[in-house]
């Protein structure tokens, strides 16, 4: 840490400096499925060689549970060497694609500049956003800022999909996580997005830098990218075969009341206890917290109709 700091005092980069945007590859865990974006900074003149990373937070953080359910989790720029940043990817075999970018030596030290003063105790933290304020976002805004000028790319990607479709394109499908996101997300979720709201997700920020110009000037001088992978889940572990298990057990129940004449009515809360505390979450997120896209859709209704189909054996009896 103390060479770390000693690096961030260095000042003025010399000309062999070059600076990268990072691009790693999804996780396992749910908050690594989106992967991730970080910026390089690399000057071996001056045996500087440092990742900003956009996207620490702290468990032990007052709260910390409370404020996430509310969207109001604070984020804060991180910085640490190059081969420490690396080496959690490296253990789990995640690929890190690097663009570097094509910048003369004022352009380098106005983003080498800003960082710095970014990563000050007082600047370092930002209330994040999954969608509109994050670790992908973050490093675009600040390479535009330092440019002074427009980043522009030809790359169209997602443009004109939906954001819920296109989060859903990083989720394995049929995963009981696939299964959440349709559920929590509302109507807003289903807007299309423009050129630039995609850029949230870590690889299609890579693609479209791939092909981006600031003025008549390529972004990137040299990438080594690829595409990210996204595991498929096998059949028995899917939100699919649960529902049709779920559907099962309920007619098996019903058939079970029809033939002893009575109601289940502890079958009933047991399903409908967790449903209304559902409902409840879904209630919260969408008038009390800041999450832009949570909301009440048809797609809730998918485990109540699920339940009454089931229970028509009994009621049509």
């Amino acid at each position: 840490m103390l060479l770390l700091a000693l690096s961030l005092s260095a000042g003025t980069l010399s000309d062999q400096a070059r600076i990268s945007l990072l691009t790693c590859t999804p996780g396992e865990e749910l908050y690594a499925r989106y992967g991730h974006t970080a910026i390089r900074v690399c000057d071996t003149v001056q045996d500087i060689d440092i990742v900003f990373n956009y996207g620490i937070f702290d468990f032990n953080t007052d709260h910390f549970y409370w404020k996430f359910v509310k969207g109001e989790t604070w984020y804060e720029l991180g910085a640490s060497p190059y081969w420490w940043f690396m080496r959690e990817y490296e253990e789990t075999q995640r690929p890190v694609y690097e663009q570097v970018l094509n910048l003369d030596s004022t352009q380098r030290e106005a983003i080498w500049q800003a960082l710095v003063v970014n990563y000050q105790p007082e600047n370092r933290q930002y209330l994040y956003n999954f969608v509109f304020d994050n670790c992908a976002t973050r490093p675009f805004v600040l390479f535009e800022q330092a440019l002074g000028d427009s980043i522009v790319s030809p790359y169209t990607g997602y443009t004109g999909v939906s954001y819920r479709r296109f989060i859903r394109h990083y989720t394995p499908q049929g995963s009981w996580a696939d299964f959440g996101i349709n559920l929590l997300f509302g109507p807003r979720a289903d807007q299309p997005m423009n050129n630039r709201q995609r850029l949230f997700l870590p690889e299609e920020l890579m693609r479209y830098m791939s092909q981006a110009h600031h003025g008549s000037t390529p972004m990137i001088s040299s990438e080594q990218i690829g595409a990210f992978a996204i595991q498929p889940v096998p059949w028995y572990k899917t939100w699919y075969f649960g529902l049709v298990l779920y559907f099962i057990a309920l007619c098996l129940i019903s058939l079970y009341d029809r033939k002893r004449q009575r109601w289940s009515w502890g079958i009933e809360l047991a399903i409908g206890i967790p449903y209304a505390l559902l409902l409840i979450i879904v209630t919260f997120l969408t008038f009390f917290s800041c999450h832009p896209l949570v909301g009440f859709g048809w797609r809730l209704l998918i485990l109540p109709l699920t339940h009454l189909c089931a229970r028509f054996i009994y009621i049509l009896r």
